[in-house]
């Protein structure tokens, strides 16, 4: 295989602010709490990082508490000397951060990138609740895509994410019961992580009595607004050595996006997006699904990680909910398990950085109480996975560089 820009790289360092709901504080305060982390980490100071980037970046990432500051703002607060920045909503998926850190590192463009991702979604929307920030529901005017959908009730990606959900049940016979296991689950990896804002266990009969939000998902389907930023740095394979932290490698990315990138256009209801990210990400490493020691996979909604289950070979089309089954195989002494810091459903949502914030801790061995040991070992192969609507994007992270 001819040589790939990810292997010129590694994650160094990791960091992350206080994630809550409501926290009153500002994008740039946790940010820079989340950075100072990330450089500490590494073992580095703020001059050695002449890299940053960030999704999706911009001025208008500040609205409604979606995207954090943009790089410029993050440069003058951190007082950065940057050889190169990026900040666009058009990266592959919300982990095209990393992704182009990378680049940018094998580029020889800078050599120690600064990533990070930051929400007030939940300090945005206040006691008003989602629907003051959703364009159509009132606070808001339709716009885009809302546009077309508003009139119809659906202003809300759990709208639109329901009908995947509803075309996998009757295509596939996938049942409510099998997603309940997914959040059951992660509920209870939840309970052994103290930065989890939801750690309260749940079984399946309170998953089934829960109030429905948009058929077939209900509350507990639901990812849960936060306030919290997270940041890594990406350096050069050679700093590994030289790591105070056992560095994590990226081994393969997935950034194709195939078909139309659409919510509700797409060609087939009950993949999306996933599909052709998952597929590129197999073609540019040697390993496979079987290798994979734990998966981190995108819940914005527990029909996407479902999907994205599917969609990176775990099993085959249409066999989703059989593979969660009653939770056993996902769960964190499974065969696969999945999401083991809580996911976005019981962690809130980082918008995929809390899964690869997790993926980096459990390949360090530093995941304490919820950490994985498959076969007595720490794990070696983690997949994180991001989106599953429009755009996705994922990471193939290792333990070491064979």
């Amino acid at each position: 295989m001819t040589h790939r820009f990810e292997h010129d790289t590694c994650i160094t360092g990791l960091g992350q602010s206080a994630i809550g709901r409501r926290l009153g504080r500002s994008a740039l305060d946790l940010t820079t709490e989340a950075c100072l982390a990330a450089v500490e980490d590494a073992g580095l100071g703020r001059a050695d990082i002449d890299g940053l980037v960030s999704y999706p970046g911009g001025q208008a990432a500040l609205t409604h508490g979606y995207g954090g500051p943009p790089p410029e703002a993050v440069q003058d607060a951190l007082r950065l000397d940057l050889n190169w920045y990026e900040g666009a909503a058009e990266l592959p998926g919300q982990l095209g951060a990393v992704v182009a850190a990378c680049l940018a590192v094998s580029a020889g463009l800078a050599r120690h990138v600064l990533v990070y991702r930051t929400v007030t979604e939940s300090t945005a929307q206040g006691a008003a609740g989602r629907a003051q920030v959703l364009p159509g529901a009132g606070g808001v005017p339709a716009a885009g895509v809302n546009y077309w959908t508003a009139p119809f009730g659906a202003v809300s990606a759990v709208n639109w994410l329901a009908q995947v959900a509803a075309r996998h049940f009757h295509v596939h016979g996938t049942t409510r019961e099998q997603l309940g296991a997914l959040a059951v689950t992660q509920r209870a990896n939840a309970a052994l992580n103290p930065a989890a804002p939801l750690r309260t266990p749940f079984d399946l009969d309170e998953y089934l009595a829960a109030r429905m939000i948009s058929t077939p998902l209900c509350l507990l389907d639901c990812d849960l607004p936060v306030d919290g930023s997270t940041a890594l740095v990406v350096s050069p394979v050679e700093r590994a050595a030289d790591s105070p932290r056992p560095p994590v490698y990226v081994e393969a990315v997935g950034t194709a996006l195939r078909g139309r990138a659409s919510w509700d256009q797409y060609g087939d209801m009950t993949s999306m997006a996933a599909a052709g990210a998952a597929a590129h990400l197999w073609r540019r490493t040697a390993l496979r699904p079987s290798d994979v020691d734990l998966a981190q996979l995108y819940d914005g909604f527990s029909i996407l990680a479902l999907v994205w289950l599917e969609a990176l070979g775990f099993c085959a089309q249409g066999e989703g909910g059989a593979f969660i089954g009653d939770g056993t195989r996902i769960a964190r002494t499974g065969e696969l398990p999945v999401n083991t810091a809580g996911g976005q459903l019981s962690g809130g949502r980082l918008h995929g950085y809390g899964h690869l914030h997790e993926a980096c801790l459990q390949l360090r061995g530093g995941a304490g109480a919820r950490q994985v040991r498959p076969r007595g070992r720490l794990p070696g192969v983690a997949v994180v996975s991001n989106g599953g609507g429009p755009v996705a994007g994922c990471l193939l992270l290792t333990s070491s560089r064979s």
